[in-house]
């Protein structure tokens, strides 16, 4: 495996992330940056409202959570939206695979590693991405909900993005489905504890399900992204050819 460090993509994000640099190297790296939004814009624009299923890539085809992420992102696929993934192995698989399986679209947001992290296979459309936090709002940027499969440090921090982004109001009041009860049992009783501190208000704990029932998990998707936001009715965008503009 390659040094962590080793790619030129990983090292300019450590030194920006080191403290200050000098003026030609902060903006240097603010175009790079720049360059990474405008080719997900371009990659992701036309792939339609999007369910984006976040969980750990270390759960293989055969395990409870594999087959269950694939049996649900086919059922959410099913309502008319385009499935969106970090488009690497393991939930992430399951969840691009559920949906092309029932005839769906799967797109995903692949992030550049050391160790290679290569699309997987049921992707229509992927783009690769070197930072994460560039990835991280392409990820929320077309979704119209969200679904939280077992995962770990990085579905968390996916989980609470999008959590605190819809708390604040900085996004919409899209759908989060929290999915298997005793895998998050523990992440649930820390939010009560938040909530009985105060340092979340009650209401907050309504803004996500927690569930191990498949069909309550797209009732609730449909009812509170679907129905809310008319997506049946949604315009679709109109593409530039001079532009260069493809699906």
């Amino acid at each position: 495996m390659a040094d962590s460090a080793n790619t030129p993509a990983i090292k300019s994000e450590i030194k920006f992330l080191s403290g200050p640099q000098n003026r030609w190297q902060e903006f240097s790296f603010s175009i790079k940056v720049l360059f990474e939004f405008i080719k997900g814009f371009r990659a992701l624009h036309f792939v339609g409202p999007c369910v984006t299923v976040f969980g750990s890539a270390r759960f293989k085809a055969g395990h409870p959570f594999y087959e269950q992420a694939a049996s649900l992102s086919g059922k959410i696929a099913g309502l008319g939206f385009t499935i969106m993934t970090g488009g690497g192995p393991a939930i992430m698989e399951a969840a691009n695979k559920g949906a092309k399986e029932v005839g769906g679209r799967s797109v995903g947001c692949n992030i550049v590693l050391p160790m290679e992290q290569t699309p997987n296979p049921y992707l229509d459309k992927w783009v690769n991405i070197k930072y994460f936090f560039v990835r991280k709002t392409l990820l929320i940027k077309y979704s119209y909900a969200f679904v939280v499969m077992p995962g770990g440090f990085g579905t968390l921090d996916e989980y609470f993005e999008a959590l605190t982004l819809i708390q604040t109001r900085k996004i919409s009041e899209f759908p989060i489905v929290i999915f298997g009860k005793e895998f998050h049992a523990d992440l649930i009783e820390h939010i009560e504890k938040m909530k009985v501190a105060g340092t979340i208000s009650e209401t907050d704990e309504k803004l996500f399900l927690v569930t191990d029932s498949i069909d309550e998990a797209v009732a609730f998707i449909q009812k509170n992204s679907v129905i809310k936001f008319n997506l049946q009715h949604e315009k679709p965008i109109r593409r530039f050819k001079w532009l260069f503009e493809k699906y």
